[in-house]
């Protein structure tokens, strides 16, 4: 299977992703005869039901499963001077995976009129719908439609703009609101659990919508009525709020976190509402993802 590379808004620079259970995903979503005669004809489906991911999660809470913390921060190279508390102190690999950080570490920006990356990850932007170009390929169709479960809805937003952010394994698992508002109680919509790794988004962009999703509305004073929407993935079959629903929301907030695994999260916006930051334009036009961290810009009121 071909690298996954992304533009790296830290430290401007392309870089090549170290991608956590690479076997795994080349079996299932590969181009080998192995992955062809039995991971994407037997194991994707076994392995696309919640209760999979369900158990593989338990194993994560077990108290054993502790001894994987210190390998996997050496291996993959994360920071570990910005977790809330020691590494040492993580009981579990699933406590470890949805760690808190410092306040320090990721810094808002209080300006009202500029929206923020709602979670560490891959980004990619679409600005307007009808004419999306693809994402990862030429030619995907987004299928608002079937996203969202709701034709009326997917009327109101199918001349909008569309935000993709793909968290890894190895990314901070906790994701906030992108600006403040008036939050609805998340709208869950049940489903199977594909990967949504580059390598299987390729093949199949479909999986976005036949995933386990929630659905969240943001009224906002600068940019219309956001929708957020969390997507599970294989391993991850939790979605945990931790904000109080249909409430006034901060910007910056802690909306929730994903259980262990790579997840992602859709951001929808009302026509001419936003103007994206320029890098996230450039790249995403090239097809290319850009890793940038919660806080950090992703555009300004239109």
């Amino acid at each position: 299977m071909s690298k996954i590379q992304f533009f790296d808004r830290p430290t401007q620079t392309i870089q090549t992703e170290q991608v956590y259970g690479d076997w795994a995903l080349n079996l299932l979503y590969g181009n080998s005869l192995t992955s062809k005669t039995i991971g994407k004809t037997i194991l994707r489906r076994v392995f696309r039901y919640p209760c999979i991911s369900s158990l593989y999660g338990r194993l994560q809470d077990r108290k054993k499963s502790s001894k994987k913390v210190l390998p996997f921060i050496k291996k993959f190279g994360l920071d570990s001077s910005e977790f809330l508390i020691p590494p040492e102190q993580y009981k579990t690999f699933n406590e470890f995976f949805t760690r808190k950080l410092k306040p320090s570490a990721r810094p808002i920006n209080p300006d009202p009129k500029e929206i923020m990356l709602p979670a560490d990850g891959r980004y990619l932007v679409i600005p307007d719908i009808s004419k999306n170009p693809g994402f990862f390929v030429k030619g995907q169709h987004f299928n608002l439609d079937k996203f969202l479960n709701n034709y009326k809805l997917a009327k109101k937003y199918q001349n909008g703009s569309l935000v993709l952010a793909r968290l890894c394994p190895t990314d901070y698992h906790r994701f906030h609101f992108p600006c403040s508002g008036r939050s609805s109680k998340p709208e869950l919509i049940n489903g199977y659990l594909y990967s949504v790794n580059p390598k299987a988004l390729k093949e199949n962009i479909g999986f976005l919508w036949e995933n386990k999703r929630q659905i969240t509305s943001i009224e906002t004073e600068h940019f219309g009525t956001i929708l957020m929407i969390e997507i599970g993935a294989t391993n991850v079959g939790s979605i945990i709020d931790t904000y109080e629903y249909s409430t006034v929301v901060e910007k910056g907030q802690e909306k929730g976190y994903f259980s262990f695994g790579g997840s992602s999260i859709v951001l929808l916006f009302e026509s001419d509402t936003i103007v994206f930051s320029k890098d996230l334009l450039s790249m995403s036009q090239q097809h290319i993802e850009v890793r940038g961290l919660m806080g950090q810009e992703l555009g300004r009121s239109s």
